[in-house]
């Protein structure tokens, strides 16, 4: 596998646990030999995360010695380059991750884009742009793979591509005449984990992507997607290519859905691709209630008492305005845990609908329905937060109804998951989707747009769905949910109990590894 992302190491969204998961499903449950590779960056420290430097093979045999680095043709525009590479390794639950050091990736403090601290040593570096350089981030990743694989002496049978940041890679593995020859037994397989427009990893500036690459004019011309080369056109031709569930693979290509990814999934189509579509799992171990060490409990079974106490502590820190150690709190939240408690954590972007949510939020305001709290943790675009932080702060009457917890924590999160009666998933888009399952497991209800991913929740069954992508129709869900939790617990808690039991017999990465071995197998022919 080649990803940007990995959990536990280095991560900015759902990529990091897809890889992951997937990773340690096919060595536990399928006996694959996975080995992951991904960048070393600033914010990483390869010899206390447990890592060691890779010794390789000397070219100098008579000196009997190994060389700790590498180099990869890294060319611009009538300028030739190269760019020293060491590596370093570890095993993870039978899974053996690379770190690849390089100066362009230790310069970074932050997967995808730049942070706070970058901005404030150079202005130029805007906190939350994305780096100026990821097109050659992304090449550099992918050939230092491939060349690595090479010094390793390992052939895999399948080279699994993350997302944009590696889907140029079966491309160069076919031309580069050196890499086709190595690797003419090894199939690629490019899964899109998001096709929205921002998403594709693509380049303006032909010129450079011709030299940085080194492929072919011919190929790069059949790479051509809206005026740019774009990463997932060039891989149509080179790999199986999947999304990551199958109502997003319809959308893309059978829907005007395709409209927001400016039409790449009816593009690959003319081009003969038929994108498979596979619906993340989830490892329900990893986010089972009955395993925390304070307050345990099990919406499985109706055993709820420990989610009780959690939220009772979780909306004391609120009232208290406690001092949070990478989050910063906006309004505040009343000791009142009988109320409904509806939680969102992710990004505070459009393409999440926040926006749709603070308006959702207001309209239910001004018919009078004041009977619930709301606690949202993340960040994002500068004028939601702004947004967000004036509604947290608009406390006049003292009610304690909204707070705002910006930033992220990961133990926060859990704790909000494990506290929340319903979870809030407004997203305009969303190929998969995974904070509903984690909500699920810890018996905190979604409420979801009906789109992409997130049709796998069931109305009324398994958590609340809504059609529109508009304020009135999520305040409307909303609602619906509310009188529920007020009139009819039993079936609340048997809504509950369901969700976990779908997720444990449809969805767990055991079962969903099955299908991306088919697609290997897919792959190979």
């Amino acid at each position: 596998m080649v990803s940007r992302e990995y959990d536990g190491l280095a991560g900015a969204g759902g990529v990091k646990d897809v890889c992951r998961q997937l990773a340690e499903a096919l060595v536990q449950h399928a006996g694959c030999d996975v080995r992951v590779a991904l960048p070393l960056y600033g914010f990483m420290d390869a010899a206390a995360l447990g890592f060691e430097r890779l010794l390789l093979p000397c070219k100098d045999a008579e000196r009997k010695s190994v060389t700790m680095s590498f180099e990869v043709d890294m060319h611009y525009p009538g300028r030739e380059r190269r760019e020293e590479i060491i590596l370093w390794q570890k095993s993870i639950k039978g899974v053996t991750v690379y770190l690849l050091e390089s100066k362009r990736f230790a310069e970074k403090h932050g997967v995808y884009a730049y942070t706070a601290e970058e901005e404030a040593e150079k202005s130029w570096q805007q906190a939350g742009a994305g780096h100026y350089d990821y097109f050659a981030m992304n090449i550099l990743l992918q050939k230092a793979a491939l060349a690595m694989l090479l010094l390793l002496d390992f052939r895999p049978g399948i080279i699994h591509c993350h997302d944009g940041h590696a889907a140029v890679l079966p491309a160069m593995m076919r031309e580069n005449e050196g890499w086709r020859h190595w690797f003419c037994r090894t199939g690629a397989v490019v899964t899109i984990h998001n096709a929205g427009q921002g998403y594709h990893q693509e380049v303006a500036d032909i010129e450079f992507a011709e030299a940085v690459t080194g492929l072919p004019p011919s190929v790069i011309r059949s790479g051509m997607f809206n005026n740019c080369f774009d990463p997932f056109a060039v891989a149509a031709g080179y790999a199986a290519m999947n999304t990551v569930s199958e109502n997003y693979a319809r959308e893309l290509q059978k829907s005007e859905e395709d409209s927001r990814t400016g039409w790449l999934g009816h593009h690959l189509l003319r081009k003969g691709v038929t994108l498979a579509g596979i619906t993340n799992g989830i490892n329900p171990e990893d986010f089972n209630p009955r395993h925390a060490q304070d307050v345990s409990f099990d919406p499985a079974i109706g055993d709820l008492a420990g989610k009780r106490i959690g939220k009772e502590r979780l909306l004391a820190a609120c009232a208290a305005g406690r001092t949070w150690q990478r989050v910063v709190q906006h309004g505040s939240l009343r000791v009142e845990p009988d109320l409904p408690l509806f939680t969102f954590i992710g990004r505070l972007t459009a393409q999440k609908g926040v926006d749709v949510l603070l308006k959702a939020l207001i309209l239910l305001a001004a018919t009078g329905e004041t009977g619930f709290q709301t606690l949202l943790l993340g960040s994002g675009e500068k004028p939601l937060e702004t947004h967000l932080k004036e509604m947290a702060a608009d406390d006049t009457d003292g009610s304690g109804r909204l707070c705002f917890l910006q930033g992220y924590d990961q133990a926060l999160a859990a704790q909000i998951y494990a506290a929340g009666d319903f979870f809030l998933i407004p997203s305009l888009y969303e190929p998969c989707g995974l904070t509903d399952y984690i909500a699920q497991l810890y018996g905190n209800l979604p409420v979801v747009h009906h789109v992409g991913g997130l049709v796998k929740v069931l109305d009324g069954e398994t958590g609340f769905t809504y059609q529109e992508h508009a304020p009135e129709a999520l305040a409307a869900a909303m609602q619906q949910a509310l009188q529920l939790h007020r009139h009819d617990q039993a079936r609340l808690a048997a809504m509950q109990r369901a969700a976990v039991e779908r997720i444990r017999s449809r969805h767990t990465w055991q079962q969903v590894s099955q299908d991306y071995l088919a697609l290997y197998r897919q792959a190979l022919r």
